[in-house]
């Protein structure tokens, strides 16, 4: 049922611009009012540093903390290097125990949980939920 130009306009006439103009000012004004006072701004910058705080930890270890540690231990690689050979594999390749990249990513880990928590302690922000 095709629709005419008449009845287009009879119901363009009943619906006023400025009303939906209203409508969406009012919802703007309310989102706004929501990242105000629900911290979001606070949320999104917190995230971004925490990628950045977590990629600059992940380079401490990885460049400068594992190389002396895997050197102890008598790898080049770093801890990254550490594997036990646990036998062949019936295709007589051998099967390999990598446990040197879990203990550099459980260091890594550990290293990024301490330097959140002391960031935490240091701005206070544990405090700030408490009433």
């Amino acid at each position: 049922m095709p629709v005419s130009k008449k009845s287009v306009r009879k119901i363009a006439t009943k619906v006023k611009p400025v009303a939906i103009a209203k409508v969406g000012g009012n919802q703007l004004k309310a989102f706004m009012e929501f990242i105000r006072t629900q911290g979001v701004i606070g949320l999104a910058v917190g995230l971004v540093l925490g990628g950045a705080v977590g990629v600059l930890v992940k380079s401490l270890v990885d460049n400068v903390v594992m190389p002396p540690l895997g050197l102890l231990m008598g790898s080049a690689e770093g801890l990254k290097g550490l594997t036990w050979t646990m036998g062949t594999t019936a295709a007589g390749k051998p099967a390999t125990l990598q446990y040197g990249i879990f203990l550099n990513d459980f260091i890594n880990f550990v290293v990024i949980a301490l330097v959140i928590y002391a960031l935490v302690r240091l701005l206070k922000v544990d405090k700030l939920d408490k009433k």
